[in-house]
């Protein structure tokens, strides 16, 4: 097709639909019986008005770029599709009878029916790798990188969109990968082993590309397709609508935002820890996370300038692979729960880092399983859908991601990533992504978007930025 522009000079060379290659997939074995619906959990449909998960990576310059480099790309994607089938599949909607109910309900599914991916080959001639990675402030065309933007989970369903998108942009320099996944089939542990396992093979079939094919070096689990209910949940779920239009939501008003990228070397990481855990006199155990976002919390309440008894509150994601039994580490689909822990800006500035650590810490410690399936029972019976305004309100953070995930792993065969970032989808005042750090073990890099004020003020706090590693 011709090529369009994006944005940033970004320039859309071709668009095309990939199906899912089976034979010679990873590790040699064939999937299940990939033809068949998946139906959706409450953790799944409370996200259909969510924005796609969009991440990316940064890699160096390749032996060969162009068409070679793009069909390679596209070859290995492929064969990587046909691990992850459900990638490929489509969302659907169907009218459900009770006979319970007099008002027309409907239900959402996954059907695995192998239609595909879409596959973006883009170029911006324009932008360096330097642009991107040397860059405290990260440029708006970055967000150009992404496909599928401005949609969410559910219109894959009332549009018929593919359920993962990616675009391959070639720099002046580099190249960036991006992925754009519909949050409703998947979370962010499916999102990077998706990346992990595309990643692998291509590094493992250096093709044309000039590149020394590598060993595997997999460890991929087996997946888990069928999805983890309560035994007295209905199956499908019935929503209470008669379209899933209604519950799209309308633009919601947001205050402008800009973002950062700051990286925490090992040792930076290691002496907040110390500190927070000397704050406590060794009473708790406070991880290394968990005194990093603290630090975050005080430096960004200090940037908001929130009154002392201001409420803020920092939601977190607990993992529930692990936690809960029945849902295993391959497990696909979303598996996470949100919470919040809410304190005032005063008690956050004047109790100091550990006791702010030590209350993210006894929030993942609380976690109860009793009290998350009591949610799931009540969820179909009242369902309430993610919104932004309705968890931040202007004074609060959330966290997503994990620095857990393997990123800098991604070897496509030419070097590892230089850095990663996200796309527009889901950004608004006071969202943070954590990764883990390019330096190894130990070291973690934060995304943080805040009203330009704030950043501008958080970026001018010495104890926040007497932490951070610059570009």
């Amino acid at each position: 097709m011709e090529a369009t522009t994006g944005g940033g000079g970004v320039h859309v060379v071709s668009r095309r639909i990939i199906r899912p290659e089976f034979t010679g997939s990873l590790n040699g074995e064939l999937p299940p019986e990939h033809e068949t619906t998946v139906h959706l959990t409450p953790w799944d449909l409370r996200l259909l008005t969510v924005e796609n998960i969009q991440k990316g990576i940064l890699l160096p310059k390749p032996p060969t770029g162009g068409e070679t480099l793009v069909e390679h790309l596209a070859s290995s994607f492929a064969r990587a599709l046909g691990r992850f089938y459900p990638f490929a599949g489509r969302l659907a909607v169907e009218e459900v009878d009770d006979g319970a109910s007099p008002e027309c309900t409907i239900s959402v599914s996954l059907r695995c029916n192998d239609e595909g991916a879409e596959f973006v080959h883009a170029v911006a001639p324009d932008v360096s790798v330097a642009n991107i990675a040397a860059s405290l402030h990260i440029p708006r065309v970055v967000w150009s990188f992404f496909p599928l933007n401005g949609v969410v989970a559910a219109h894959a369903a009332t549009e018929s969109l593919p359920v993962l998108s990616t675009q391959v942009t070639e720099l002046s320099d580099g190249v960036f990968i991006a992925m754009s996944v519909n949050h409703v089939v998947g979370d962010g542990t499916n999102f990077w082993e998706f990346m992990n396992t595309w990643s692998e093979i291509s590094r493992s079939s250096g093709g044309e590309l000039d590149i020394s094919p590598l060993p595997s070096t997999s460890t991929s689990r087996p997946l888990v397709v069928k999805r983890w209910f309560l035994d007295n949940c209905t199956v499908p779920i019935p929503l209470p609508f008669s379209k899933l239009e209604h519950i799209i939501p309308r633009s919601e008003h947001q205050a402008p935002v800009q973002e950062c990228f700051f990286a925490f070397s090992a040792e930076s990481i290691r002496k907040l820890k110390v500190k927070a855990n000397d704050e406590m006199g060794g009473a708790v155990s406070i991880s290394s996370l968990q005194a990093l976002l603290a630090q975050v919390w005080r430096s960004v309440s200090r940037a908001r300038e929130l009154a002392p008894r201001q409420e803020t509150a920092y939601v977190l994601v607990v993992g529930c692979r692990g936690r809960v039994g029945g849902i295993s580490a391959g497990y696909m689909g979303n598996a996470v729960v949100p919470g919040a822990v809410r304190l005032t800006a005063g008690e956050i500035m004047e109790r100091g880092l550990g006791w702010t650590a030590w209350q993210l810490n006894k929030y993942v410690a609380s976690f109860d399983e009793v009290a998350m399936k009591g949610a799931l029972t009540s969820w179909p019976r009242q369902p309430d859908f993610f919104s932004v305004l309705s968890l931040l309100g202007g004074a609060a953070i959330i966290t997503g991601s994990s620095p857990r995930f393997d990123v800098f792993g991604n070897d496509f065969g030419w070097g590892k990533p230089v850095s990663v970032r996200s796309g527009g989808a889901n950004k608004f005042d006071g969202k943070v992504t954590v990764y883990e750090g390019p330096d190894g073990a130990g070291s973690m890099s934060l995304e943080v978007c805040l009203t330009s004020e704030a950043l501008a003020k958080l970026v001018a706090d010495e104890e926040f930025m007497g932490a951070v590693t610059m570009p």
